[in-house]
């Protein structure tokens, strides 16, 4: 089977600016099913396409305010996401760590700041104070 084009994924998917719910949950889906998986180089277009337009969509509508706390921002991130306190023992390696991280009490430093950025699609200054 011959790997699909570039032009045959956008044709499919209808990649378009995202202003409804709607229309985020349809992209959110279909960037779902690209992730974890090896993808050919058309794919991994589409999936970055796919990811700019989702994070255009969060900044506009979802992202807490700029003068967030590195804390609410973690937070905002984490529930809005679907991830889970313990999805973040990997980067705090400790589960009173990711607690103070998640309440403030703890600051975040550059390196948890650089995963957590990966994991969430987001500038690792987000995280830092």
């Amino acid at each position: 089977m011959t790997a699909a084009s570039y032009r045959q994924l956008l044709i499919e998917a209808l990649p378009e600016h995202i202003d409804t719910e709607e229309q985020y949950d349809s992209m959110r889906s279909r960037l779902g099913e690209l992730m974890g998986k090896e993808r050919t180089e058309a794919e991994t277009k589409l999936y970055r396409l796919l990811a700019t337009l989702l994070r255009d969509y969060d900044q506009r509508h979802a992202m807490p305010e700029d003068n967030s706390t590195p804390a609410e921002m973690l937070q905002f991130l984490l529930e809005h996401s679907g991830r889970t306190p313990a999805d973040l023992l990997p980067i705090f390696h400790q589960r009173s760590h990711v607690s103070e991280a998640l309440s403030g009490k703890r600051n975040i430093g550059l390196e948890q700041a650089k995963n957590l950025g990966k994991m969430f699609h987001v500038k690792p200054r987000v995280f830092l104070g």
